[in-house]
């Protein structure tokens, strides 16, 4: 029997995980810092726990003793998370997840990584490729949790791949991000103030983001995956898809703010591994993504 133990369970990825990992024959074990009820999906465990206090942890592992771990959480508030101390304690508690993970017979572990480990002068992303030299402490963070995690895995044989996102949108995304700022400005029917949007990104829906993540969780593959979906979009294209999808594309007003000095042009991911090596395919076009996002911001907002 395959069982995993999912973090970050009822966060934005987390959240769509579930599913997936059930229609791939694993006994689902998600746990989460607070009692869930609006989670509630048959053959999913839910467990409470503080994964910073290590009784918690110690406790969890020996109750479950998951043969799977895929560990996804991570305070990634937008406007504190890139420099937040956090990060370093994310980082002492992902250790200590690992090593209960090991003590109690785990056999595989994936963890979620970020797109900020990669040297974002370079561009174009590939893992075995581009240089890895994070600008902010999130991404140094990231980086050295993923060497000393391989390490600990490969010293103590298992197996261990580590999923580095790119750019996700979808309903619940946090407010302050960029698409939910922009479809909410426009159902309220205010203007979007944007840059010159020249920027070019790789954006993939959540849902298909935590499918690609079930489908590495279940391969066999090791080491650094981009989860992405490998196609580029100017960000002005991506808010006027969004804009026509509400129905209010003259409300989008470009170059009204400016761009920060260190935004990069380019920020594009490499998806061989992920495609052609795992064999995974995205389920959702851009449009479709942006379609229910704005479904649920509707909702959200009381307009349907």
């Amino acid at each position: 029997m395959k069982k995993v133990l999912i973090t970050g369970a009822s966060g934005f990825i987390g959240r769509h995980c579930l599913g997936p990992l059930v229609e791939r024959g694993f006994e689902v074990h998600a746990v989460s810092s607070r009692e869930q009820s609006n989670y509630s999906r048959e053959r999913v465990h839910w467990h409470t726990a503080d994964l910073h206090n290590a009784e918690h942890v110690l406790r969890l592992m020996a109750e479950v003793r998951p043969n799977h771990l895929l560990h996804l959480a991570w305070d990634v508030t937008p406007g504190f998370y890139w420099s937040s101390m956090e990060n370093l304690r994310w980082v002492r508690t992902s250790l200590g997840l690992l090593q209960a993970f090991i003590d109690t017979g785990g056999e595989r572990v994936v963890m979620a990584g970020s797109c900020a480990e990669y040297d974002w002068e370079y561009g174009f992303c590939k893992e075995t490729l581009t240089p890895l030299h994070p600008g902010t402490l999130y991404g140094v963070c990231k980086n050295a949790l993923h060497s000393m995690a391989c390490a600990a895995a490969e010293g103590a044989q298992i197996s261990c791949a580590w999923g580095r996102l790119f750019f996700l949108f979808g309903p619940g995304e946090n407010p302050d991000r960029l698409i939910p700022s922009v479809l909410a400005s426009l159902l309220r029917g205010e203007e979007v103030l944007c840059t010159h949007g020249e920027q070019v990104r790789d954006y993939i829906y959540v849902k298909d983001a935590a499918d690609a993540f079930c489908a590495l969780l279940d391969s066999d593959i090791s080491g650094p995956v981009n989860i992405a979906s490998g196609r580029p979009i100017l960000l002005k294209d991506l808010i006027y898809k969004a804009a026509k999808a509400a129905g209010r594309p003259k409300l989008v007003r470009l170059s009204a703010l400016t761009a920060a000095a260190d935004d990069p042009p380019l920020l594009l991911a490499e998806t061989r591994r992920l495609k052609d090596v795992i064999g995974w395919r995205e389920n959702w076009s851009l449009e479709e993504g942006l379609e229910e996002t704005l479904d649920w911001w509707k909702k959200k907002l009381g307009q349907q």
